[in-house]
């Protein structure tokens, strides 16, 4: 038996375990950064740590208060919050007190947080602030079995019967804990690995979204299967950003109980810039939303200096791309990133250059990213490979815990989610859709035993829903979701994420395209733009202080993307061509339903909300 199947067979039956095991193990190592904003409102944040002993003290005083509310193993505590040390504290307490947590991203509305709140029959609400409280309190009849909200950050609250602070919860449960002294550890050691421990609602593109039932032993399979890929150790450093409540943000907390490294925590999306330099973490995940910002954003910047540094940038960018090509093909073959002496050599000026000071803007000890949740585009992918970013691109879905495959360190393949994770096994079905079986796989939708039967078979075999393509050594590429699939009125199939990702890496400007072409015969595109870097190019072409929406309808912008457009379509094949596109007049975004928290395309929305841009993009056309 290989040391991977060693640890994952003898995996505990939970995280809970876990941590009881990590805080036993080393006390008085650091385990969370967090920053605390200044006083004064002025000036840096201070950054402050918690040991895993601290956090374990305040972890068991949830769990205790959460017990002396009258929580039941497996009965749902809701947890409305950003990404913050107190989601992490929150959700072990409720895993150490023997429940479930039900996720709910803070930007969720009222309407549909009362929803995830009824049909999970949560008994507790943790809320993270006077706003996620108010969705509930406004709802509170339609929520019988909602017994107790507790709120983490208590400004405009006032706590009493219904209501109580997360430091009231804490005080209550240390006093708890007083007088049951071995609660924690009898509820922990009565947790059995089929017990439900976390509710994620998928962020369904129509109708209501789905409950997925995750157990104890999913959480405890991810930890130890991510310990056993090599990636990473005890000594790394992770930057967390990303929305827990969403599973590619949860499945990072278990390996990193296991491994016991430290994890810095901000969920500020805005402060990711300035955060980096002072966090300088080993490593860090995020969405390809996240690289195509801070591409376009180098790209910009190079632009902003002048003719002679745009066109360093873009000589720059040409070398990183054939460098991480030829690197990766050459590792492929001989197990060693080698490069020829003229391309090495280029490389190593461009580095000087340009390279350098993007790796110094990621903190400077930066040694991978994982990227999962949507696709990266590969010539954005091989520009931070040639950087010396290296992005390992991972794969899995909320129902199989998020990490069923991931690039294996230095043997990544930009363009590929790697190999499976020790454990889970594989499959490519008659129709290219891809299917997973093993430890990481859900119980079942909540509730809807109708829908768990659409997906889930009987001897465990999942049907993902995308499609995908398996090398001969294992690696596995994506190229789209089966239902996203556009079948032309010619007959000819697309993958509209794939011509959606050349153009983000074409495009500098781009911010999300959709590619529309289902039973037509061509396609189009409604395409947002970046706003700071379009309003960048627009005051320097004539545009100064016009509006987001008066520079993209300005001719001169729709010229500039155009160019972009036939750059593009230059290396489609026919069918896949772009022939007509209309600028939206603002972003896509996660208010408007057009995007999930997770930063995925819903293309039924977007394409209703913009109905008449495509049906104005075919009117006069024939339709075959």
């Amino acid at each position: 038996m290989s040391d991977a199947q060693t640890l994952i067979e003898n995996r505990p039956p939970s995280v809970a375990a876990l941590f009881l095991e990590r805080v036993a193990a080393t006390p008085d190592a650091e385990a969370y950064r967090y920053p605390v904003p200044p006083s004064s409102g002025e000036g840096p944040d201070e950054w402050r740590s918690l040991s895993w002993a601290q956090a374990a003290e305040r972890v068991h005083a949830i769990a205790a208060g959460l017990i002396e509310l009258g929580v039941r193993p497996e009965e749902r505590v809701a947890l409305a919050s950003s990404t913050r040390v107190e989601w992490l504290l929150a959700d072990l307490g409720i895993m150490c007190a023997g429940a479930a947590t039900t996720t709910v991203y803070p930007q969720t509305n009222a309407d549909e947080s009362a929803f995830i709140l009824s049909d999970s029959e949560s008994r507790v609400l943790i809320a993270e602030n006077a706003e996620q409280l108010a969705k509930a309190a406004d709802r509170r009849a339609e929520l019988p079995d909602l017994h107790h909200v507790v709120v983490i950050d208590p400004a405009g609250v006032e706590s009493g019967e219904w209501v109580l602070t997360l430091a009231e919860l804490e005080e209550r449960g240390a006093a708890y804990l007083e007088k049951h002294p071995e609660l924690i550890k009898e509820r922990v050691g009565a947790i059995t690995k089929d017990q439900l421990a976390t509710l994620i609602y998928t962020s369904g593109t129509t109708g209501r979204p789905k409950g997925v039932r995750l157990p104890h032993d999913n959480w405890s399979y991810m930890a130890k299967a991510i310990a056993s890929t090599g990636l990473l150790g005890p000594d790394d450093v992770q930057y967390l950003w990303l929305p827990l409540a969403h599973v590619f943000g949860k499945v990072l907390t278990s390996g990193q109980i296991e491994l016991g490294h430290v994890t810095a925590v901000d969920g500020r999306v805005d402060k990711i810039i300035e955060n980096l330099p002072v966090v300088r973490p080993t490593y860090m995940a995020a969405v390809p939303r996240i690289f195509e910002k801070v591409y376009n954003g180098v790209a910009a910047k190079a632009r902003a200096g002048g003719n002679a540094k745009y066109k360093i940038f873009q000589w720059a960018a040409e070398v990183a791309r054939e460098y991480g090509k030829v690197t990766q093909d050459n590792f492929k073959r001989t197990g060693v990133h080698t490069a020829p002496f003229a391309l090495a050599a280029r490389h190593k000026v461009a580095d000087a250059l340009v390279y350098a000071k993007i790796r110094d803007a990621f903190g400077g000890r930066l040694r991978a990213c994982i990227s999962g949740s949507a696709a990266l585009a590969p010539e954005i992918g091989y520009f931070f490979s040639g950087a010396g970013i290296h992005i390992l691109e991972g794969y899995g879905l909320t129902e199989s815990s998020a990490a069923s495959f991931v690039n294996p360190g230095e043997a990544y393949r930009t363009g590929t989610v790697g190999k499976p994770l020790p454990g889970t096994e594989v499959r490519i079905a008659a129709d290219g859709e891809v299917l997973l079986r093993g430890p990481g796989i859900m119980q079942g939708y909540h509730k809807l035993p109708e829908k768990t039967e659409e997906v889930l078979e009987s001897d465990g075999w999942f049907h993902t829903g995308d499609i995908g393509e398996l090398s001969p050594d294992g690696y596995l590429r994506i190229t789209d979701r089966k239902k996203d699939l556009i079948k032309t009125s010619g007959g000819k199939y697309i993958a509209p994420a794939e011509v959606e990702g050349q153009f983000k890496a074409v495009c500098p400007y781009v911010s999300n395209i959709l590619v529309h072409g289902a039973d037509r015969n061509f396609c189009t595109a409604l395409i947002s733009l970046d706003e700071p870097a379009i309003l960048e190019w627009a005051a320097e072409h004539g545009l100064r202080g016009r509006s987001y929406a008066e520079v993209v309808a300005a001719p001169q912008t729709v010229e500039l993307i155009d160019g972009y457009v036939r750059q593009l379509n230059e290396g489609l094949q026919r069918w896949q061509t772009i022939k007509k596109f209309r600028l939206l007049p603002r972003d896509l975004d996660v208010e408007h339903g057009e995007i999930t928290p997770s930063l995925k395309l819903k293309r039924p929305v977007v394409e209703r909300s913009y109905k008449h841009l495509i049906d104005d993009m075919y009117a006069g056309t024939r339709e075959t």
